[in-house]
C-alpha cells in the first residue's frame, strides 16, 4: 500500500508530494515525526524535504527487500542484517558517502522518534553506523578577491539601483558573514542601516551581529534610489519587479563576474561568508567569537577555517621559504 502525504514547511509551504510506500500506520507516524521536527525542532524546509527524501528512500528500499509495505511490526523486526543490506544498496546504486552519512541520520532520528512515541522499539539500529566522510575545508576568497568581487559587481548591471542593490548585498555578506538566505529573509523594517542587526539563522535561531558603517551606507545607498515603494513588512532586496529577490539571481550574477575576474568556480555568494570568517581569524578573531557572529551551534564547525588558515600559511612558506622552492 502506498500512502502520498503533502508535507508542508514549518513556513506553511508545501512541498512536493511525497509517496511513502509503507503500511498506513508508518505513514502516519512519519507524517507525525515530519510535525515534531518542524514545530519542536524547528526544523527549515531543506531539512525537512531532505530528511522526507531520505525516508521515502528507506521504505522503498524495505517494500523491495521484504515484497510487501512495511508495517510497525516490520520495522521493530529489523535486524542488524536489514540496515547492512539497505547500505550496501546504496552503495551499489554509487551515491555518495556524505548523502549515506545524512541517511544514516535520519534513520536514527525517525526510530527514536518512534521509541519515545511507543510506537516501535528496534535496538539494532543503534548499531547502524554511517560511513566515514572526508571534512570539506570551507572554500575562501582572498582578501584582494572578496575586495574586488564587491567593488566590480556593481558594473555588471546598466540599472543603476540594481547595480546599488548588488553591491549592498554582497557586501553585507561579506561584512557580517550573512548566509544569503539570511539576507534576503530581511524586510525593509529589518535594514542594517545601524550599528547592529538581529538575524534569524537556521533552526530560527536569532543572532546579534555588528555592522560595519560601510555597510550600512551601501544598504541606505541602495534604498534611497530603489524604485519601488517598499513598507516595513516588504522584503528589504527585491527584484526588477518588487518582489523578493530570488538567491538564483544573485549566484548568476556572481558566476557572471568570477568569469570577467578570472575567480574559481568555488566563488560563489556563499563563499564570502566563508572569507568573513577566514579574514576575522587571520586578523586574530578568536573561535568562539566567530562561533557567534556565523550562529554556529557546535564550535566543531567554526572550527573548520583553522584549516583554512592553516592551509594558507603553509602555502605562503612553500612560495616563500628558499629552502622550500624546488
Amino acid at each position: 500500500m502506498v500512502d502520498t502525504h503533502e508535507m508542508s514547511s514549518s513556513s506553511g509551504k508545501q512541498s512536493e508530494p511525497l509517496a511513502l510506500v509503507a503500511e498506513p500506520a508508518v505513514a502516519a507516524a512519519a507524517a507525525e515525526w515530519r510535525a515534531w521536527l518542524a514545530h519542536e525542532r524547528r526544523a527549515s524546509p531543506h531539512t525537512l524535504d531532505a530528511y522526507g527524501r531520505d525516508l521515502a528512500d528507506f521504505l522503498g528500499f524495505l517494500a523491495r527487500h521484504a515484497g510487501y509495505p512495511a508495517g510497525l511490526r516490520e520495522l521493530g523486526d529489523l535486524s542488524r542484517r536489514d540496515f547492512r543490506a539497505y547500505l550496501a544498496e546504496r552503495n551499489g546504486r554509487g551515491l555518495k558517502r556524505a548523502s549515506t552519512a545524512r541517511a544514516v541520520s535520519t534513520l536514527r532520528g525517525f526510530f527514536r522518534f518512534l521509541d519515545h512515541a511507543e510506537l516501535v522499539h528496534n535496538a539494532a539500529v543503534a548499531h547502524l553506523r554511517a560511513p566515514k566522510t572526508a571534512k570539506s575545508v570551507p572554500k575562501a576568497l582572498s582578501e584582494d578577491e572578496a575586495v574586488g568581487v564587491v567593488a566590480e559587481i556593481g558594473q555588471l548591471s546598466d540599472e543603476a539601483w540594481i547595480a546599488k542593490r548588488d553591491t549592498a548585498l554582497l557586501i553585507l555578506l561579506y561584512g557580517c558573514g550573512l548566509r544569503i538566505g539570511e539576507a534576503l529573509a530581511l524586510d525593509r523594517g529589518q535594514a542594517p542601516t545601524g550599528e547592529t542587526l538581529i538575524v534569524t539563522g537556521k533552526g530560527r535561531k536569532e543572532r546579534l551581529v555588528p555592522i560595519l558603517p560601510v555597510v550600512a551606507e551601501a544598504v541606505r545607498d541602495y534604498l534611497d534610489h530603489c524604485p519601488h515603494a517598499l513598507g516595513e513588512g516588504d522584503p528589504l532586496f527585491v527584484g526588477a519587479r518588487g518582489r523578493r529577490l530570488n538567491p538564483g539571481v544573485a549566484q548568476r550574477q556572481v558566476r557572471r563576474l568570477r568569469a570577467l575576474l578570472g575567480l574559481p568556480e568555488t566563488a560563489t555568494p556563499h563563499a564570502l561568508r566563508h572569507s568573513f570568517a577566514t579574514h576575522l581569524l587571520a586578523g586574530g578573531g578568536d573561535l568562539r567569537t566567530i562561533q557567534e557572529l556565523l550562529g554556529h551551534a557546535s564550535l566543531s564547525t567554526t572550527q573548520r577555517y583553522t584549516e583554512v588558515d592553516r592551509a594558507h600559511l603553509m602555502a605562503v612558506y612553500r612560495d616563500a621559504h628558499p629552502r622550500a622552492r624546488g
